[in-house]
């Protein structure tokens, strides 16, 4: 399920998002992602933002304490890995040095 948020919201959590717009970013089946969408809006994990016509328009709700510590997951993952890139980085430059 990371990669629904990491996919939808995480990287741009400014925006909002009709619920069409995130199943055709996926890699999932339709099916598949309205039965996990239920799951979310129970769990208060996704919130509507404003309605366009007959269109919801959903974000992540970061006051959701199981979403701020998947934000922190997310943050504390891409820190490593830019640790590691920094890492390898600097290995190449001294040993080309």
């Amino acid at each position: 399920m990371n990669y629904f948020f990491r996919l939808s919201y995480l990287d741009n959590r400014l925006f909002d998002y009709a619920k069409n717009e995130i199943v055709e970013n996926l890699e999932v089946g339709r099916a598949t992602f309205f039965k996990y969408w239920r799951e979310l809006e129970q769990l208060a994990a996704v919130k509507v933002t404003r309605n366009i016509g007959k269109s919801k328009l959903y974000k992540l709700n970061e006051e959701n304490e199981v979403v701020q510590k998947i934000i922190a997951l997310d943050s504390a993952l891409c820190k490593k890995t830019m640790e590691k890139v920094v890492g390898q980085e600097v290995t190449k430059q001294a040993v080309t040095a």
